[in-house]
């Protein structure tokens, strides 16, 4: 009879440090393919360092050859560090709501080209203004600075007020209650793709008006990432990018590449009201870039202003680089 004879444990070899996205619940998207952050690290009080990654052929957030990275992508990331900070590090449960008051973004457009491999990215975050209500934070805003191969390539900010369950029933009423129908959206008045700087039908925000400076928000509502996922206005982003749209429009015969966007949020953008889209020729100090002024407006007030600013280019066509 042979004698089984104990095991001598094998020594373990330490693994790997393996890299997944953050929670998609803590940046307040469906999927998972939207979610642009990897981690975060606490230096000290208010002060962090988040980690992230840009596919190199994003569906949304390319150019129109697919060989850079677009600017808004800068405006995503931001605002996904901003939510995730509020729940992951200030303590603001998941379930809560956010009201996002601005969102300013300064970007480098050389450094956003697409590389061999996908672009990794690091982002310096302080946090000030932190105001509780009890236990739970209630609003902060936040600096940030974006870094590629130690280099920085984008700094911005924006400043969140976050509301509970209860308080937002009470905030948004009877919208929570009946389910919004988009504004209806027509092949026939959208602008066409090359007008506001885009390649596909879907991805076009603006149709036309009988003014030529002013334009309807008509968003796709099943668009994959303007609408990752269900809510009861319009989201931020589709703003940022209604105000781009108009900013492209409002430069022809030329174009504009929003090198950076700041935008002030002033109320929410109702997804069952005509939304209005304004741009006027800004004043720049430069003679090489760009400035746009663009209002969106319901009900005669303002939802949302926006500075777009960049290089001015010449007229593009789809075969061309934004």
């Amino acid at each position: 009879m042979t004698l089984l004879q104990p095991l001598t444990p094998t020594p373990t070899v330490p693994l790997p440090r393996l890299t997944t996205t953050v929670p998609k619940e803590y940046v307040h998207r469906a999927s998972l393919a939207e979610v642009f952050l990897t981690g975060c690290t606490t230096q000290h009080e208010a002060h962090f360092e988040l980690t992230g990654q840009w596919p190199r052929a994003h569906t949304f957030f390319h150019s129109f050859d697919g060989k850079d990275h677009d600017p808004l992508i800068v405006a995503e990331t931001f605002r996904q560090a901003g939510l995730f900070l509020a729940h992951a590090e200030l303590g603001v449960p998941l379930g809560h709501h956010f009201v996002m008051w601005d969102l300013t973004f300064t970007s480098q457009l050389r450094h956003l080209r697409v590389g061999s491999a996908p672009t990794d990215i690091e982002l310096t975050a302080i946090c000030t203004d932190v105001s509780r209500r009890g236990r739970t934070t209630s609003g902060f805003r936040m600096e940030l600075a974006l870094r590629r191969d130690g280099r920085v390539i984008a700094t911005g900010g924006g400043r969140f007020t976050c509301v509970s369950p209860a308080v937002y029933s009470r905030l948004r009423g009877s919208r929570l209650d009946r389910a919004s129908i988009p504004q209806p959206r027509t092949a026939l008045d959208l602008l066409p793709p090359s007008a506001v700087g885009r390649l596909r039908p879907s991805d076009v925000v603006l149709s036309s008006t009988h003014r030529p400076d002013s334009w309807l928000l008509t968003p796709d509502p099943d668009h994959p990432v303007l609408f990752d996922h269900s809510g009861d206005h319009l989201p931020g982003m589709v703003l940022l990018e209604a105000a781009r749209q108009a900013a492209y429009r409002c430069a022809a015969p030329g174009t504009i590449v929003p090198s950076a966007i700041s935008t002030v949020f002033h109320r929410y953008a109702e997804l069952d009201e005509p939304c209005w889209i304004e741009a006027t020729p800004a004043s720049s100090r430069q003679p090489t870039v760009t400035a746009v002024e663009v209002t969106g407006r319901q009900g005669g007030q303002r939802v949302f202003t926006s500075t777009v600013t960049g290089p001015r280019q010449r007229a593009l066509t789809a075969q061309s680089s934004l």
